[in-house]
């Protein structure tokens, strides 16, 4: 069988998420393309201009939105899906492969895997497609489980990840990494993280119409809604966590710009969640976006219900919050 043509590009340079799917995908990718150097990127920096300067056609973009100038996307998310098309698809000078996977680490496995031997992450791969995918169990999630530590870890620091994805690349196993000299002192670290997030979550989160809200804008803290809906329980439907700093721009260290996550209680919704979360994204944010279960956008300036042209201000967070309370209401 002929080799997907995506394997015939002359990628130079890997443009990817910094969270567990993005950090996979992009070790997969150099086993095929080694001498790729790897950026680490956010959805909405990228869709802000902030990554123009290093994609072309010789880029490969994962688990990003697709990029006009790049030579390869690869993504699973229901907001980057081709019009028209649920497959491959050139596009031009590029190639886009989308597919409804679980995970974008996904389609990077049965990509490579057509030319190189990549068996040793097939177990990798069932847990990156769990977590990404909203198909792991709570107690998977609460476990000590190597790879639900190793999302834990990556996330936050650049040079962490970069570890993890070259280590992963070379074929070193998840324990080997989680007890290396660089890693296993952030495991720690990461841990006592985890606690303090979980008081504060418990201490801020509301629930409104089985809507889970927690707002931990400006405390230097995030959590995504496994965490949230964990402490939940069965008393949410879906959850909005609200985080970064009011004021921050993209690319300011340690700090982005005010945002809200949206996920659905796939704990108590196995097969899928009661609301398309991607409009509640999607309703002030042009860039919003991801899946209906998962997906995210950056808090506006509202007057009256209606997005402005200003800078975002403490009050605008609970005018967002309010339009979208109304929106769930109707469900």
């Amino acid at each position: 069988m002929m080799a997907h043509r995506a394997l015939g590009l002359d990628i130079r340079r890997i443009v990817t998420d910094s969270d567990l799917d993005g950090v996979v995908t992009g070790a997969i990718l150099r086993r095929w393309w080694p001498e790729a150097e790897v950026v680490f990127g956010h959805p909405g920096a990228l869709r802000a201009g902030m990554l123009d300067d290093v994609i072309d056609r010789r880029t490969a973009v994962c688990d990003l939105p697709r990029h006009p100038a790049c030579g390869l996307s690869i993504d699973h998310h229901q907001s980057n899906e081709p019009e028209g098309s649920d497959s491959d698809e050139d596009e031009g000078e590029m190639v886009v492969v989308w597919r409804p996977t679980l995970s974008a680490a996904r389609i990077a496995f049965d990509l490579v895997g057509e030319v190189v031997d990549v068996s040793d992450l097939a177990a990798l791969m069932e847990w990156v497609d769990k977590l990404d995918g909203g198909a792991v169990t709570k107690d998977e999630y609460l476990s000590d489980h190597p790879v639900v530590w190793l999302g834990r870890v990556i996330g936050g620091d650049d040079g962490v990840a970069l570890e993890i994805l070259e280590s992963l690349t070379r074929g070193d196993s998840v324990e080997a990494i989680l007890a290396s000299d660089r890693i296993a002192p952030v495991v720690v670290e990461k841990g006592e993280r985890y606690a303090r997030a979980d008081e504060l979550i418990r201490e801020r989160m509301e629930i409104v119409d089985r809507l889970a809200i927690v707002r931990l804008e400006d405390m230097g803290v995030r959590s995504n809604g496994y965490r949230v809906t964990a402490l939940a329980g069965n008393e949410c439907d879906a959850c909005l966590v609200v985080h970064g700093d009011v004021g921050a721009s993209f690319g300011e260290e340690d700090r982005y710009p005010v945002s809200a996550s949206f996920y659905t209680n796939s704990f108590l919704h196995r097969g899928g969640g009661i609301y398309d979360l991607t409009r509640l994204a999607t309703r002030f944010d042009p860039d919003g976006g991801g899946h209906a279960n998962a997906c995210g956008c950056r808090i506006q300036a509202l007057a009256e219900g209606v997005r402005v042209e200003r800078s975002v201000v403490v009050e605008d967070i609970g005018q967002n919050i309010a339009e979208w309370l109304a929106m769930w209401a109707e469900r």
